[in-house]
């Protein structure tokens, strides 16, 4: 197939492009060719690199950020992913759309399943929310993959600044009390692969897998250990670490649906850590 990939500049496409290249003709694009924000910049992009299928990794991601930039992340994760939708429906073509865990309260005390009711906490989320919507009203073949915790080398992450401050600090306090499932870019863009490669169109779950969830504080003393630092690891409350987004306490995401649709089955979320520290 002929693959179009926006925001190709960003982490998880930096993973994703050499995974896809392996089977398919894979066209990156990012800001400077494509700003998915303007309609007609992405019809005239459609019409001439001519795809087969879209996949959409061009998003606003600064959580906190989008509290204060609510528009611009209405925008750009919103209509962005409207203007795609579009552009695919009147090419007869597919959309695959990342998505994310904040899209749900956190409220739920046992894996999220696709089919669970949503109700993001932030701006964030609830702009991620709008690019669901409207991908979901306007095509018929599309794929939403929502994951969570994404971390990889081509971009700024939870691994690579934990790793960065242990090397300074004794001491790092981290959040106890959310939980969630780190995912690795690499992991993620080998389930992409397989799922468009599938009529198994519609909404989808994928992480790592953390059998029932981990805290931020598990995930960083992984990191602190693996990296063979000698810092300590604190755990904190939330409270303890007040940001201006609100995030969900618990948003593990129910995979099984997944692995039993594609057959590709989320690599153990310890192991995908140490194949990213290269160990």
């Amino acid at each position: 197939m002929k693959v179009l990939v926006t925001g190709s500049k960003g982490m998880l496409a930096h993973d994703l492009l050499p995974v896809l290249k392996e089977e398919h003709d894979v066209v990156g694009v990012d800001l400077g060719e494509l700003d998915i924000t303007v309609r007609q910049q992405v019809r005239q992009m459609v019409k001439n690199v001519a795809p087969d299928i879209i996949i959409n990794c061009a998003a606003y991601t600064q959580v906190d950020k989008a509290e204060e930039e609510k528009e611009t992340a209405f925008l750009v994760n919103g209509i962005g992913a409207q203007n795609l939708a579009r552009a695919c429906a009147d090419a007869g073509i597919p959309l695959c759309h990342v998505s994310t865990d904040y899209v749900f309260d956190g409220a739920k005390r046992t894996p999220y399943t696709p089919f669970d009711q949503t109700n993001p906490l932030g701006v964030y989320g609830a702009s991620k929310l709008a690019g669901e919507k409207y991908i979901e009203w306007g095509l018929d073949r599309f794929y939403i993959i929502r994951t969570s915790w994404l971390y990889g080398k081509g971009g700024k992450n939870f691994v690579s600044t934990i790793s960065r401050i242990a090397k300074e600090k004794p001491v790092l306090r981290v959040v106890a009390d959310q939980m969630g499932s780190p995912t690795s870019t690499v992991t993620l863009s080998r389930a992409i692969r397989s799922l468009i490669a599938t009529d198994a169109y519609g909404v989808h779950h994928f992480t790592d897998r953390t059998a029932g969830g981990i805290s931020w504080c598990d995930f960083a003393r992984e990191i602190v250990a693996l990296s063979g630092y000698p810092t300590d690891v604190v755990p904190i409350t939330t409270e303890e670490y007040p940001l201006p987004a609100k995030r969900p306490a618990f948003s593990v995401l129910d995979t099984s649906l997944f692995s039993l649709l594609t057959g590709e089955e989320p690599a153990d979320w310890k192991e995908a850590l140490r194949t990213y520290l290269g160990l």
